[in-house]
């Protein structure tokens, strides 16, 4: 079963192409496994996400509003996967409530180059509606400096983005100096990519420290600070010693937990992703929660 497995090796599977398209060859297997990852999932299109936005919506949750996706190298499929956004985008104006939009980097241009990247997420900031916020995605180590380089370029315009830093990168007290000097707020993630260790903090403890630190850091900084986590004793603990924090968790992971925060007057965001690229998000789940096992 999947769930016996390390960490590692369902990362391995979820980064597996050919895995994928065995998975998805047989119309048995796919809806099998798109059973499982339904939990997870706000839809396979945009009119089926937005019926999730709005269950989690009137439920008194905030939500970030994501199309799967990413390591888009192609031209013409990057158009496409814009246009995607777009939609998704102007969609937000009907749903009322706290809903921010999620972009990946790579899903939309950042490896043809980061001109082209920004070019393509300017055209979102435009139909983004008033008041809701563009978030960046992390994506693993070596992509670092041109998200932070496209994310501080974003908001030197005025563009209404939000951060994304990996407690586990070694890294992140720079960035998140560079990001709280700009005004940027961020969300605080404890990394979902597996690093070598010149430039990742091992997962488990070392993690969890850095994680801490970089909080109080963001905090101190006062640009507003997300903690995206499901652990709920580090979660508690900086809850009380950081005021004003909100908090994101994933669709599917404890949503009671969720409308228990907001019942105590504590904001909570649920990200929510879509699209037909569910498979590998699914397995990304499925290995966080073998938790450091390696």
């Amino acid at each position: 079963m999947i769930s016996g497995l390390s960490r590692r090796a369902v990362y391995g599977l979820a980064t597996n192409s050919q895995i994928e398209s065995l998975v998805r060859s047989n119309q048995v297997t796919e809806d099998l496994a798109y059973r499982a990852a339904r939990r997870y999932v706000a839809g396979r299109t945009l009119d089926e996400a937005l019926v999730t936005v709005r269950r989690l919506v009137g439920s008194g949750l905030a939500v970030s509003l994501d199309l799967f996706g990413e390591g888009n190298d192609d031209e013409v499929d990057v158009g496409r996967v814009a246009e995607g956004y777009r939609e998704a985008a102007a969609a937000l104006a009907d749903i009322g409530g706290d809903v921010y939009l999620e972009v990946v980097p790579s899903h939309i241009g950042l490896d043809l180059g980061i001109d082209t990247c920004r070019r393509y997420v300017e055209q979102l900031v435009e139909v983004l509606p008033s008041g809701s916020r563009l978030e960046i995605s992390a994506e693993e180590n070596w992509q670092a400096p041109s998200i932070m380089d496209l994310t501080l370029g974003l908001a030197e315009t005025g563009a209404p983005v939000l951060a994304t830093v990996q407690a586990n990168l070694r890294r992140s007290p720079d960035d998140v100096d560079r990001l709280v000097s700009a005004g940027v707020p961020v969300r605080l993630v404890k990394g979902a990519y597996l690093e070598s260790g010149d430039v990742a903090h091992a997962w488990g403890e070392e993690t969890d420290l850095a994680y801490v630190r970089l909080a109080h850091q963001v905090h101190a900084g006062g640009a507003g600070l997300t903690l995206a986590t499901h652990d709920p004793v580090i979660r508690e603990a900086l809850l009380a010693a950081l005021p004003g924090t909100t908090v994101e968790m994933l669709l599917g992971v404890r949503e009671d937990d969720a409308r228990r925060l907001v019942g105590r007057g504590i904001p909570v965001r649920v990200y929510a992703p879509y699209g037909e690229s569910w498979f590998r998000y699914w397995l990304r789940r499925v290995a966080e929660a073998q938790g450091s096992s390696r």
